[in-house]
């Protein structure tokens, strides 16, 4: 895989550089409450700008419907980048239309633009390989290079992800070749003991990465939603709390081999329950009550993991060489819900460890409750990617950026 450097050292001064960045990050309207995807690519662009790239950055932000939608306009994230860069950045309108021709077009050396969200064309998802091929052709006219730096779509099949490389010369940018790095350490570098932290809300999006880490890790410590699925398996009551009964055998299968295998797979002991979810918005006291992980009330739903349950996983994670974590403990959002997932990040900076947070909410939720990026080995930029690399997959992006 070819890196920034390898292209400098054939020369990128004067040449269009498209550079796939992952620029999806949480707007309330047009105000960006996190912008930690765009600090995490900016020195990939700062770097190419500096050696007299022509920086052209493209990113998806959210789901549209393969059309223009005001709502996810990449506007306040262009805004933002040139902030971060301390330069100007333009912004075309379009992707590949009349603005993105004429912005690209009015490029000097070293100077940056940001073109228009690439899922306002239907081609850049389709499913399609002739109408995903036909939209990359048009983005390939607008570049010379393609640098792939958007690892939180890696793992994705779209047009400028997997068919855009194949029609330029390509490289990896420096976050994803940190990303990469970063998961061979979870793979086949691992420190043990191999402590692995899944929370979220569904168990579901997590069978795979515990089908395959059932076969690595030491321990695998369960909170947020997914953990009242496996305590419905074991025979609890779980009240009204988020549950998929149709995973429940697999739930079981889970347990067992991790018992054969003498993985320890530990579950809540206590929760912070409610019969009402808790307002995001004006965090008014939601007052929840504590109840052991198997007396759940009927009319009740699990939001957080309890006091107990804290310390046994701050001691699960005391003595680790290793640390993944992906999916907070409860509602985060909250401050009535926010102990559990302050505890696990706690005990990721009290051990040893070498730490990886693995992106989406985990990440968010780092930020949002003040801890100091910093401090942690590795915050992923995307959370399904590292997910999917995780559960042995080949992902398209880094294929694409192989060959």
């Amino acid at each position: 895989m070819k890196t920034i450097d390898d292209l400098a050292t054939e020369g990128v001064a004067g040449k269009r550089v498209f550079v796939r960045a992952d620029l999806n990050v949480p707007l309330e309207g047009t105000t960006i409450t996190d912008d930690g995807r765009i600090r995490a690519v900016a020195p990939t662009i700062a770097k190419l700008s500096a050696l007299g790239a022509k920086v052209i950055v493209a990113s998806h932000l959210g789901r549209p419907k393969g059309a223009p939608d005001p709502a996810f306009s990449l506007a306040p994230a262009a805004e933002r980048l040139g902030e971060i860069l301390g330069k100007g950045v333009a912004f075309a309108t379009d992707t590949v239309g009349e603005s993105a021709a004429s912005v690209v077009a009015g490029l000097a050396d070293g100077e940056v633009a940001v073109l228009e969200n690439l899922r306002f064309n239907a081609g850049e998802t389709s499913k399609d390989d002739a109408e995903r091929g036909a939209f990359a052709d048009q983005l390939a006219e607008l570049a010379d290079l393609y640098v792939g730096d958007g690892f939180g779509a890696v793992h994705r099949k779209h047009a400028s992800v997997f068919d855009l490389p194949k029609r330029l010369p390509h490289a990896a940018g420096d976050l994803i070749a940190t990303e990469v790095g970063v998961l061979k350490k979870l793979t086949a570098e691992v420190r043990r003991p191999y402590v692995v932290v899944l929370g979220g809300a569904k168990v579901s999006d997590k069978l795979g990465v515990i089908d395959n880490l059932l076969k690595k890790a030491d321990r695998i410590l369960i909170g947020g939603g997914m953990a009242y699925t496996f305590l419905a398996a074991k025979g609890h009551e779980v009240g009204i709390s988020l549950l998929q009964k149709d995973q429940i055998p697999v739930c079981l299968e889970y347990l067992a081999e991790a018992e054969k295998r003498g993985v320890e797979f530990v579950l809540p002991v206590d929760v912070l329950v409610s019969a009402d979810f808790p307002d995001l918005k004006t965090k008014a006291p939601a007052n929840p009550e504590l109840v052991a992980a198997d007396a759940i009330p009927a009319d009740k739903e699990g939001l957080d993991i309890g006091p107990k349950t804290r310390e046994l996983y701050a001691a699960k994670l005391a003595d680790a060489g290793t640390v993944f974590w992906n999916g907070p403990m409860g509602v985060f959002e909250h401050p009535d819900y926010a102990n559990g997932t302050k505890a696990v990040a706690q005990g990721l900076l009290d051990s040893d460890a070498f730490t990886v947070v693995g992106g989406g909410d985990s990440a968010a939720a780092v930020r949002l409750l003040g801890f100091d990026e910093n401090v942690f080995g590795h915050i992923s930029t995307g959370g399904g990617a590292s997910l999917e690399y995780l559960e042995g997959k080949t992902l398209p992006g880094l294929a694409a950026l192989e060959d």
